[in-house]
């Protein structure tokens, strides 16, 4: 399946780089805004072509697929082109800020039968597959409480996060998508609070570094989500189940299971950085998109997947401003 990839910052380069060792893949040409960056990345890996014109990925009736990583912002636009290009879509999450162009996405890729997969790459990873099957096979009974933790080492730049939509629509939304997928549940409600302990900078832009989020979900689970840009020792992520019959726990700060003791104390390496601990992930994900493309199988990660795990973001954000717990369809972002 000829594949471009739109977008070559940090992670669409670790993209290029992962479908280049996919099955039944061969990445056809690169495209970035910047066509130094382009001619780089295609000189680096040898890919035929490059520009810094999407049109010129799109109208190209030779490239079946397209990756998206480029800024949420622009996603609306040129999803939207590469649909009626009549392209396979892989675009990272979210699939948009806004719930509005969200659904219109929906409507249209409906509308001409388009496949899209939205890259919430934690589903694929064989430590959260390995429990989701876990949970399906009844080994912990009843799930009854999801608890996650997600703590990056520091704050991106705010020059992104102004533009991010904020920490519960651009960081806690993995763990939104996680709970309903491994609760098999829908949320129905959100409350959410934080504030700025780190980086107080970040109020400048009404945006925070550490948040919290208490959900309820529809079959009487609840749990909670906890976002942090404050973890200086590392990349953190870390999700229990708590069930009628059992608990299942998922991940560790550890880059290895290797311990050093001596007489400083009891140490292990940490994991740096987030493309460390989902390399597998993210590679399992574009395997699960070509399989699904040319075996003409439902997306493994849906649009309608993204809007109920934007929708929860969205309310989760609302609740922080107003303070108090959200139904999930209460308020100003009713879907």
């Amino acid at each position: 399946m000829k594949t471009a990839v739109i977008g070559l910052g940090r992670l669409g380069t670790i993209h290029v780089n992962n479908l280049l060792n996919i099955r039944n893949i061969e990445v056809a040409a690169v495209c970035d805004s910047s066509i130094e960056r382009s001619e780089k990345v295609a000189k680096q890996y040898q890919i035929p072509f490059y520009t810094d014109n999407i049109n010129a990925i799109l109208e190209n009736e030779q490239i079946e697929a397209v990756v998206i990583v480029t800024s949420t912002s622009s996603h609306y636009e040129i999803i939207t082109k590469a649909i009626d290009a009549n392209k396979a879509i892989f675009v990272e999450k979210p699939l948009t800020i806004e719930l509005e162009t969200s659904k219109k996405i929906l409507a249209h890729a409906n509308e001409k039968n388009a496949f899209v997969q939205v890259g919430f790459m934690r589903r694929f990873d064989p430590d959260y597959a390995a429990a989701k099957k876990c949970i399906e096979e009844g080994q912990i009974g009843k799930p009854l409480y999801f608890k996650a933790i997600s703590r990056d080492p520091d704050a991106p730049p705010n020059s992104f996060l102004a533009r991010s939509g904020g920490i519960f629509i651009d960081f806690s939304i993995h763990d939104y998508d996680l709970a309903r997928f491994l609760m098999n549940d829908d949320i129905i409600s959100v409350a959410s609070f934080g504030r700025n302990i780190k980086y107080p900078d970040l109020a400048t832009i009404g945006d925070i570094d550490t948040g919290i989020s208490y959900i309820e979900f529809a079959k009487g689970g609840c749990g909670d989500v906890e976002s942090s840009r404050c973890a200086l020792y590392g990349y953190d992520i870390r999700t229990e189940i708590v069930g009628s019959e059992g608990t299942i726990r998922i991940g560790s700060s550890k880059k290895n299971n290797v311990q050093l003791l001596n007489s400083k104390g009891n140490s292990s390496q940490i994991i740096p950085i987030f493309y460390e601990r989902f390399e597998e992930a993210y590679k399992n994900e574009f395997d699960a998109f070509v399989q699904a493309v040319q075996n003409n199988e439902p997306s493994p990660v849906s649009i309608e997947d993204s809007i109920h795990a934007l929708q929860v973001a969205h309310h989760a954000q609302q609740s922080f401003e107003l303070g108090k717990k959200l139904s999930i369809g209460e308020g100003s972002v009713n879907v």
